[in-house]
């Protein structure tokens, strides 16, 4: 689009409408594995811990976007639940790396495989095949919208 030219009223339109529900159904899908002894921020720790290997507070903390000081809370709160673990770096035993344990590691398993099954639900009870397909054609086009 050049800069002279303004978004048409649809591109806005479907604008507001995909923000919404996007945000209603990331709500909806983090609550259905919800748990009561973590936080939504010490889930998305976890979470960011099961995709990389072991990572530093610091780097943990820039990828959230907190302090290092409250990353440090995090952690130690994680910590004392068995869920990470702090080791020694190999290349730098001044830095500690924080990896999720076993019993972390099942905890973010068993909560995507929670929020999968509420949403393959949702999706069965609540919707025909054809609107199924229409979700499966709709996805991709919000895909394409994610690449640069």
């Amino acid at each position: 689009m050049s800069e002279n030219q303004s978004p048409s009223p649809t591109a806005v339109q479907a604008s507001r409408e995909v923000r919404a529900v996007i945000s209603r159904l990331r709500r909806r899908i983090l609550k259905a594995s919800e748990t009561e002894d973590i936080t939504l921020g010490q889930a998305s720790v976890l979470a960011r811990l099961s995709d990389k290997g072991g990572v530093t507070a610091s780097e943990l903390a820039a990828t959230e976007g907190v302090r290092h000081q409250s990353m440090t809370a995090t952690v130690s709160a994680l910590a004392s639940l068995g869920l990470v673990e702090r080791r020694p770096d190999p290349d730098d035993g001044r830095r500690l790396l924080i990896t999720l344990t076993a019993r972390g590691l099942r905890r973010v398993e068993e909560g995507r495989q929670a929020r999968t099954e509420w949403l393959a639900d949702r999706l069965q009870t609540r919707c025909s095949e054809e609107e199924r397909l229409a979700v499966i054609e709709t996805m991709a086009v919000l895909q394409r919208l994610t690449r640069d």
